[in-house]
């Protein structure tokens, strides 16, 4: 195949959720309430943690503040181009503007996934050598191993950017998605990517379904070293709401990337779920569960004067 016939689509028409105006009217709203629900929670963490001298100090609450920043980054790489959608109806998106999206997708999501398993190996440490706690997760280590998180979802997403580019597009150009992500996007590609999608099917499967085992092996070790039931119950309340969000983040991810790229009817709305629902849930789960939080945010609220 010529380079002409490879640069025949120069854009991607993403696949809506209705095509009747009123409903996409009302999805639009819907959607809407969802990304500023996302914005106010996880601005609200950041913002929390900062101001508030214990909670800044604490190696948890770091990595939480920077899980929102990622939960943040996260959902705008999707959300505001499918708002957009609802209005003009055309659901279009440049071939450029897709692989910037595909590639900050893959870039926050890998590094979010990476800073969860951190996160794990924070509530390993703090539970089970609780006296070498502070010593061992210094707040230099900390940044040191939010980096590696960072740094290992840019390897991961080059990889899955450079493996996509070169793939030929010249002719069907319907997404079956709302927004550029591999396995819907590389099967409109003009060339046989049998060995394509194996490899990144071990990249990205692997990633996500390796540390979600390393997640819950994690927390795992920590139950069965903890003897007293009443010391493995507060145990489990501390690591509940990890739990949780490592199960509505990694769940869909495996679900989507870790199988071959075939489509069933339920892809989109699991898209739905870890692209849009979970980033606006992840505040509520570690505020509602957590005195120390609320008590900071009323801190916070008391101080700014609009109590």
């Amino acid at each position: 195949m010529d380079k002409n016939q490879t640069e025949v689509v120069r854009e991607f028409v993403l696949a809506g959720f209705s095509q009747t105006s009123s409903i996409e009217a009302g999805l639009f709203v819907l959607f809407l309430f969802f990304y500023v629900s996302t914005w106010v929670g996880n601005v609200l963490i950041m913002v929390t943690v900062a101001s508030d001298n214990h909670l800044n100090s604490s190696p948890m609450y770091f990595l939480l503040g920077n899980l929102s920043f990622l939960d943040l980054c996260y959902s705008t790489v999707t959300t505001p181009k499918l708002l957009a959608n609802f209005l003009d109806n055309e659901n279009l998106i440049s071939y450029d503007q897709c692989i910037v999206q595909l590639f900050f997708l893959h870039f926050v999501g890998a590094a979010e996934m990476f800073l969860l398993t951190v996160m794990a190996y924070d509530r390993y440490v703090a539970i089970c050598r609780p006296l070498h706690y502070t010593t061992v997760m210094s707040r230099g280590l900390c940044c040191v191993l939010v980096a590696a998180s960072w740094m290992g979802g840019f390897v991961h997403s080059t990889v899955q950017t450079i493996l996509t580019i070169r793939l030929p597009f010249c002719g069907p150009n319907q997404v079956d998605n709302f927004f550029c992500d591999v396995p819907p996007v590389i099967k409109l590609a003009c060339a046989d990517t049998f060995v394509i999608e194996l490899l990144m099917v071990s990249n990205s499967g692997l990633i996500s379904t390796s540390s979600f085992v390393v997640l819950i092996s994690s927390y795992t070790t920590i139950l069965l070293k903890i003897r007293s039931k009443k010391g493995r119950q507060k145990a489990l309340s501390t690591c509940a709401s990890h739990l949780m969000v490592v199960t509505l983040f990694f769940g869909p991810c495996i679900f989507i990337y870790a199988r071959p790229f075939s489509t069933f009817s339920v892809d989109k709305m699991v898209s739905v779920l870890y692209n849009v629902i979970t980033p606006m849930l992840n505040p509520l789960i570690y505020t509602l569960r957590n005195k120390e939080v609320k008590s900071a945010i009323q801190k916070l609220w008391d101080r700014t004067g609009l109590t």
